[in-house]
């Protein structure tokens, strides 16, 4: 019953974020801010894991070869089908529902303990457009952020196993054009303007319906973290089944 309810309210919200908008001039400068703080803000971690991570894949590739038959080629196809499938658009936003998701959570969850958002409602202000709409729109540029990540794993996973005698240059590229699928890549940013989706709007339910003080705060940041990362992999699931099956 109580999951319903929490369906229902988070339903709810994004009727309410879609309605009655605040000053265009407003919500410019608000959406602004946004993409400084979770996309830009966003870029470090994600590349320097990014990079690391194609080359621990590379690695680990390269180290299960052990038939010489094998062309070293493939080292070079499985870091990119790894990383362009499944780790930079699903990986990357579970990491991303830990930071920007507790992000949301806790700033709407601190205006809603400091009766901020009931000062938004007074001033006759809808404050889940004010609050929730300019993430909705900053992390429509999180595509970006995942094309990034595609980019620097594959770079990370040349470097590992070019200048780790894995492979050789030539070799990897082969492995990289090799059977490649266009619509993978297609397959990959669907899935990351769902997750983009959830990631705005989910940590924002747990922020704006949240009760109590400063360490409810902290409650609901951990909620957030497991109910996008929970939908991420449910989504997950269901776009590969239906895309890909």
């Amino acid at each position: 019953m109580k999951y319903i309810k929490d369906i229902g309210s988070y339903v709810l919200m994004l009727k309410k974020v879609f309605s009655s908008f605040t000053k265009g001039s407003v919500l410019k400068e608000l959406i602004f801010k946004e993409i400084d703080d979770l996309i830009l803000g966003s870029l470090g971690i994600v590349a320097f894991i990014s990079f690391f991570v194609g080359g621990v894949i590379a690695i680990q590739t390269a180290l299960n070869l052990d038939n010489p038959l094998i062309p070293k080629s493939l080292i070079g196809f499985a870091t990119r089908q790894s990383i362009i499938l499944e780790f930079a658009p699903t990986f990357i936003s579970i990491i991303m529902a830990g930071k920007v998701g507790s992000f949301i959570t806790s700033s709407i969850g601190s205006m809603r303990v400091t009766e901020q958002i009931d000062a938004l409602e007074v001033m006759g202000i809808n404050s889940l457009n004010y609050l929730v709409f300019p993430k909705i729109i900053a992390l429509l540029f999180y595509p970006f952020v995942i094309a990034i990540a595609m980019f620097l794993g594959i770079l990370g996973g040349w470097i590992a196993g070019v200048y780790g005698g894995f492979t050789s240059s030539p070799e990897f590229i082969t492995g990289l054009q090799d059977s490649f699928t266009p619509f993978h890549l297609t397959y990959a940013f669907i899935k990351t303007f769902v997750f983009a989706f959830i990631l705005a709007t989910v940590p924002s339910w747990q922020g704006y319906f949240m009760k109590g003080g400063a360490l409810e705060v902290g409650k609901a940041s951990t909620n957030s973290f497991v109910w996008t990362s929970v939908l991420i992999i449910l989504s997950n699931y269901i776009v590969t089944q239906l895309l890909l099956s």
